[in-house]
């Protein structure tokens, strides 16, 4: 009984220690770095943990994310020591050599605030021993660090995580899909909507540098983008990004996409937006147009955050006007928790919305 109690406790480490790590990939706040740290520590950052945070979530992060996270680095680290110091465990000198090094080397390039986050999307099954396979998908995104200096649609919003737990979830209802995503940001979703087999991908936006971000992303992730790529590039899939203004989007553009699938994240949110966001979603959805070889009728699915009541109550006043029915799903769908090291990201906070044509 003894052995299969410390054989539990250092699985549990393992998983902390893995936590920790995949928490500093994805940029997650120090307080919640530092909550994790505690935790694989039994209580305290030991100095086992403090050589896990240098050797393994520093030192071995690709050359990109260290130059341009140097700030959030010298951020944590600084926050570490504080912490092992007001404590009565020793501090390795691991930590003050890596804040000296982080400290006398240059800063990082003039970049609009650009920085490196990796979202690792873990398997629903946690139970295995080793911890490193239950990584199912990483996502490699280059982020805006400073929303108010940028378009809002380079960073990483809590709907679109939670749209590609979703699909990562349910991979059954999205394989062999023509999937059309409306509003696509930094390119997460269709990353995941890549990694589970859908037989077409197209991303847009409406805004040109959130597009030239998402395409950089979709490199990252070794996807291709555009129809005039290298044949030869060792690409795994091809994705299409597309400049869709909502408000400039024609009938017969919309209608040429013929897919199976639409989906958004965080779309909901410009009262002046919404009467065009509807009209999109409207003719996406008609099948009526897509020819006779259509058999079923287009869904699509929008996760969102209720931040304005008024604004989500106007967007399902003109959905209705527009013979959508609008029907959140949240409750009834099972979408497991797939970043439990990402404790800053509040999934409760997410609606799932099921959209389709009304039939007359």
């Amino acid at each position: 009984m003894e052995t299969d109690g410390n054989g539990s406790m250092e699985e549990s480490r393992s998983k902390l220690l893995l936590y920790l790590k995949l928490a500093f990939l994805a940029m997650e706040p120090s307080n919640c770095l530092l909550s994790l740290a505690i935790e694989a520590g039994g209580g305290c950052i030991t100095p086992q943990v403090q050589n896990f945070i240098v050797n393994d979530c520093f030192t071995k992060t690709m050359k990109e994310t260290r130059m341009n996270n140097q700030a959030y680095i010298k951020g944590i680290l600084k926050k570490v020591i504080a912490n092992v110091e007001s404590s009565s465990v020793c501090a390795e000198d691991c930590l003050y050599e890596e804040l000296s090094h982080y400290l006398t080397i240059g800063g990082p390039p003039e970049e609009n605030n650009i920085i490196y986050r990796e979202i690792s999307f873990l398997s629903s099954d946690l139970g295995s021993e080793d911890c490193s396979n239950s990584v199912n998908l990483v996502a490699a995104l280059r982020c805006s660090s400073n929303i108010l200096e940028g378009d809002t649609g380079c960073s990483l919003w809590p709907s679109s995580l939670f749209l590609s737990e979703f699909i990562l979830s349910h991979p059954e209802m999205f394989s062999n899909k023509s999937c059309f995503e409306v509003g696509s940001g930094v390119g997460l979703v269709g990353i995941a909507l890549s990694h589970v087999g859908a037989s077409k991908v197209t991303l847009t936006d409406g805004d040109m540098s959130s597009l030239a971000n998402m395409k950089a992303n979709l490199e990252l992730n070794n996807l291709c983008f555009d129809a005039d790529s290298d044949p030869m590039h060792p690409c795994a899939q091809k994705v299409e990004c597309r400049h869709l203004a909502w408000e400039l989007a024609s009938k017969v553009e919309l209608q040429d996409q013929r897919p199976d699938i639409i989906l958004g994240a965080d779309i909901i949110y410009n009262p002046e937006c919404i009467p065009d966001l509807v009209r999109v979603f409207s003719i996406l959805l008609d099948s009526d147009s897509f020819g006779e070889d259509k058999r079923e009728a287009p869904t699509a699915y929008i996760a969102t955050v209720i931040r304005n009541l008024d604004t989500f109550n106007y967007f399902l006043t003109v959905a209705g006007k527009s013979m959508l029915s609008v029907v959140d799903i949240t409750a009834k769908t099972q979408v497991p928790n797939l970043l439990p090291y990402m404790r800053s990201y509040d999934r409760s906070s997410v609606h799932l919305l099921r959209v389709s044509l009304l039939s007359e």
